[in-house]
């Protein structure tokens, strides 16, 4: 049975940082690409880093240089270091594998940017 479970997030000042890890099971982890998703209210869920196996990354734009993506795969895990947040941060982020089973989700953990 495929699981993420999400953790780490929390109401930071702007400027602030968190950091959000995801354990992965179910998954031949070490072989698979990971990603982090978010989800801000009435918008789509969109991914916004992600990691090959081999440590490979990308990310998208509006965090490029602020997060970096790593991975444990000793662990099961993947973090998600996030600097410099700003309020357009806030968000429920989530953990997948790629591929992952259809409607396979973690719980997801919030984040939460206000002064």
């Amino acid at each position: 049975q495929v699981q993420f479970v999400e953790s780490g997030g929390g109401v930071v000042q702007p400027g602030g940082s968190l950091r959000l890890s995801c354990a992965a099971s179910g998954i031949i982890f070490s072989r698979w690409t990971m990603g982090w998703y978010r989800q801000a209210p009435g918008e789509h869920r969109d991914v916004i880093a992600t990691i090959t196996a081999n440590g490979n990354t990308d990310y998208e734009t509006s965090v490029k240089g602020r997060f970096t993506i790593s991975r444990d795969n000793a662990k099961n895990m993947v973090f998600l270091q996030m600097n410099n947040l700003n309020p357009e941060d806030t968000a429920v982020y989530y953990c997948r594998s790629f591929p992952a089973p259809d409607g396979v989700w973690g719980q997801g953990t919030q984040v939460s940017v206000s002064s």
